[in-house]
């Protein structure tokens, strides 16, 4: 079962950037599809991001433009900048990973993930 370990979470203000990191430790990471989901107070958890093992991309429209996925085999990490943050981008941010096969479809149901982090806590003010 693969760990996840977020971070680079913060308080910044509107406009602002950050860029968040999910570490994994699955020797077979590179065959996972990776996402990001948020759950902002009060709120059920939503999708974000995702990026396949081809390293294709799906945003969620509220983030789209904004918001870059990425992924590094390598280090077996993925990531999330975000530019141009706004107040309702304040939420707990988690990576999610699941093994896949290289033709998969996307996966951006919060089911379609066996594997989540803790979270890291992203806040926005105005």
């Amino acid at each position: 079962q693969v760990q996840l370990m977020e971070s680079g979470g913060g308080v910044v203000q509107a406009g602002d950037s950050l860029r968040l990191s999910c570490a994994a430790s699955r020797r077979t990471f590179s065959r996972d599809a990776i996402a990001w989901f948020r759950q902002a107070p009060g709120k059920e958890r939503e999708f974000v991001a995702t990026i396949a093992r081809a390293s294709s991309t799906l945003y969620a429209d509220s983030v789209k433009g904004r918001f870059t996925i990425s992924r590094d085999n390598a280090k077996k990490a993925s990531y999330l900048q975000m530019n141009d943050l706004k107040p309702e981008d304040t939420a707990i941010y988690y990576c999610a990973a699941r093994d896949t096969i290289l033709t998969a479809p996307y996966y951006t149901a919060i089911h379609d993930y066996g594997a989540w982090g803790q979270g890291t806590q992203v806040t926005v003010s105005s």
